[in-house]
């Protein structure tokens, strides 16, 4: 058979640097998809991505492109910018041979192109170097050039300048892919052996496992095997993405496609198992290191017969993210529910988005919080996982908290409002490091509790969104550390308890309740909201009842009429406040969470 000209590659950067907006002019330019059907962000699949502007999972794409009498496929997978899902441009990268490095000449080099050049690095992959948003005004394209080049050690004349918004040098990087990323190994007559790097779920052709043919082929109707879940199967129906799942008969060494498992059992296929035929020994690929979570946070579904449901969602999403980690935990004041890990507080938000709008479930979501250790006074060490897990008697115990290394960069003329930001937080100076006369690095150690905090976001503000960060979690080290605890009309909230330092309680306190004042809606009685440690009520705030005017269809007559009503009505607002209960909607939680 004719060997064919095969590319895998991905494209990886920070975000919003137009990874999404270069990979349309790719679609249009090589006629994937037609005119008539292109919308922008076209391999954003999830309305979710589309709102937000970003992201969210990668997605392949198959792509023809013929350079003088040559016809040439290029598998492009799409990857996520933001540090909270790094682990899935991880996997991608291990499907393929090269990258294209994109850098928006507006904002330079960021944390996130750094962490993400480490990983292709790590395994191997060409580099493609290129400087986007050239069309821009305020575009700082030579010196964003000359960072590139002294980043990656090369001439500053290989760094490919363009416009993914105009498509202008579009085709010529395109011909770079060709001419510069090597061919993936095509060696058809061995055994089969294909890599797992995503999947999801049919209800007609059970998971559908997104694959890397490694060696040998495959056809539809093959008996296969999986080897780590150990089960059987056949291959119910295979193909490529256009980026529509695509039908063919048959898939061979190099190329990027899918195939149709028809298991119904979503817990049975795993990214980074590998398929090979039914019966036929090999030694199974390495697959992928196995993220671990960094934070925690619990899900309960407001409607308790609605559990199996979210199980299922869950199941589902794990099946294309496997970072999300999750468990069943069952809490008197909350009923059954999950604790589950994930990567970054973005990651939690995303997820429980995404299960209330593609399975319609509203959640109670406890408040994040990143994995502790206790230590009694044995010697002996527990993980304790958030707030509900907090021991009873906290003396005679030693808590450690994970800190984490931090990496911002930013124009030097943020540097004086950056500091000020970090000094109100429990971090560690280390070094500032100088990308170029304009640019550094600022190296701190960090408490990653202080990082789940919206961390990303205020650097954001304080930087005019000119600053970015990185992080890696290093070692746990001792904290004075204290629970908080929520009050809602006198009744302890289990979802809104929190871990903080010692340090900061009263203003802990004091944001929470505020915010939950700011959210639930008013009842027919007053309803106080207090935070407390240790039974010491530190802040409170009141909702006002919401007042009924009972006077209204008085027309004249004594004044004294209009006091009996008022205070038959007083009254009856205090026996509410003694038996009545405040139910809180699900989207006060998730608006507390994201605070």
């Amino acid at each position: 058979m004719k060997k064919l000209n095969i590319r895998n590659f991905s494209i990886i950067s920070h975000i919003n640097h137009g990874k999404s907006t270069l990979s349309d002019r790719f679609l249009e330019l090589t006629g994937t998809v037609p005119k008539d059907k292109m919308k922008p962000q076209y391999l954003d699949m999830m309305d979710l991505e589309r709102e937000r502007g970003i992201t969210i999972r990668m997605q392949p794409v198959r792509m023809e492109w013929q350079e003088e009498d040559e016809r040439f496929i290029l598998n492009l997978v799409d990857t996520p910018g933001h540090v909270d899902f790094s682990y899935e441009v991880s996997r991608s990268l291990a499907a393929t041979e090269g990258a294209i490095l994109l850098v928006d000449a507006t904002q330079g080099i960021q944390a996130q192109t750094l962490a993400n050049l480490e990983l292709a690095r790590k395994q191997g992959l060409t580099i493609i170097p290129v400087v986007n948003k050239i069309d821009l005004e305020q575009a700082r394209v030579e010196e964003t050039a000359e960072e590139m080049a002294n980043l990656l050690n090369v001439k500053k004349e290989e760094i490919i300048k363009i416009s993914a918004k105009t498509g202008f040098n579009v085709d010529l990087l395109l011909k770079e892919i060709i001419k510069k990323i090597p061919e993936p190994q095509q060696e058809k007559d061995k055994p089969l052996k294909a890599l797992i790097f995503d999947s999801e779920y049919n209800p007609y052709k059970g998971v559908i496992a997104y694959v890397r043919i490694i060696e040998g082929k495959i056809k539809k109707g093959e008996k296969i095997s999986l080897l780590a879940a150990g089960i059987e199967t056949e291959a119910k129906e295979i193909g490529y993405f256009k980026p529509e799942l695509f039908p063919t008969d048959s898939l061979f060494a190099g190329e990027i496609g899918y195939i149709a498992t028809g298991i119904k059992e979503i817990s049975k296929v795993r990214v980074g198992d590998t398929i090979s035929q039914k019966g036929v020994k090999v030694e199974p690929l390495p697959g992928y290191q196995e993220p671990q979570p960094m934070i925690f946070a619990s899900l309960y579904p407001v409607n308790p017969d609605d559990f199996d449901f979210l199980k299922k969602g869950l199941l589902q999403l794990r099946l294309n993210d496997p970072s999300l980690t999750f468990e069943p935990e069952t809490k008197e004041a909350l009923g059954r529910g999950f604790k589950c890990g994930f990567l970054g507080s973005l990651h939690v938000e995303i997820v429980s988005e995404r299960l209330r709008r593609e399975f319609g479930l509203d959640l109670i979501i406890s408040s994040p919080s990143v994995i502790y250790k206790i230590v009694d006074d044995k010697g002996k060490e527990k993980d304790l996982y958030g707030a509900s897990d907090w021991p009873e008697s906290a003396s005679n115990i030693v808590i450690k908290e994970p800190w984490a290394l931090l990496e911002i960069i930013t124009p030097i003329r943020y540097i004086g409002r950056i500091l000020d930001l970090l000094k109100t937080m429990r971090s560690n100076y280390l070094e500032t490091n100088y990308i170029s006369q304009e640019r550094v690095i600022l190296n701190y150690e960090i408490a990653l509790s202080e990082i789940i905090d919206n961390l990303y976001d205020k650097i954001k503000n304080v930087s005019q969104g000119y600053a970015s960060m990185d992080y890696k979690v290093m070692e746990f080290r001792e904290a004075d550390l204290v629970k908080m605890d929520i009050l809602i009309a006198g009744k302890r909230e289990s979802a809104f308890s929190k871990i903080v330092p010692k340090s900061k309680i009263y203003e802990e306190g004091r944001k929470l309740v505020e915010k939950i004042k700011e959210n639930l809606p008013p009842q027919q009685f007053a309803v106080p909201i207090q935070a407390a440690v240790g039974g010491k009520i530190i802040a409170r705030e009141t909702i006002k009842a919401r007042r009924k005017d009972v006077t209204a269809p008085l027309y004249g007559g004594d004044v004294t009429r209009k006091k009996k009503l008022l205070e038959k009505q007083k009254r009856g607002k205090k026996e509410l406040a003694k038996k009545g209960k405040v139910r809180i909607p699900s989207k006060v939680f998730l608006a507390v969470f994201r605070s």
